[in-house]
């Protein structure tokens, strides 16, 4: 009986620590799509085409998404959306008062959508996507690369 005892111990205690780094793993992933959507939010630069856009959207989702959305004056909308594990590199140029972050992916891994259009509706593939930002310090380009890091890794693991 103590050796039951002792095996029932071993084997709920080693399903307890399953279930918290499975919830862990979530914790974190939900983490760094906050930080990064909220990063690229305060610091979108909406001066740089203010008279050609209306609004813009940018969304990172759990399962690894980038969404980039312009809606302009016009009705023209523009979507970009890449996947976190085909992220290659972030560059960052431009100062701290005004640049352009640039996500780039390992190949044409960037859908890039065009619709009411003059020249008609347009789905392509782009190899990077350009976000412009304002009032960003070094720090918080580090922070955001370090929280693009995180996620990329995180869904290579995932897959």
């Amino acid at each position: 009986m103590k050796k039951f005892t002792l095996n029932l111990k071993i084997v709920f205690s080693f399903a307890i620590c399953i279930v918290l780094c499975v919830f862990t793993a979530f914790h974190v992933a939900e983490e760094n799509t906050i930080l990064i959507q909220n990063i690229l939010i305060k610091y979108y630069n909406n001066d740089e085409e203010a008279s050609n856009i209306k609004r813009y959207e940018i969304n990172v989702t759990n399962t690894g998404f980038c969404w980039y959305r312009k809606v302009f004056n016009n009705g023209k909308q523009e979507y970009f959306a890449f996947n976190f594990a085909r992220l290659k590199s972030i560059d960052y140029y431009g100062t701290n008062l005004k640049g352009k972050l640039y996500l780039h992916t390992n190949g044409d891994d960037v859908i890039v959508q065009t619709r009411n259009d003059r020249k008609g509706d347009v789905d392509s593939m782009s190899r990077f996507v350009v976000i412009p930002l304002k009032n960003i310090d070094a720090d918080e380009l580090n922070a955001l690369a370090a929280h693009f890091k995180r996620m990329n890794t995180k869904v290579l693991v995932q897959k």
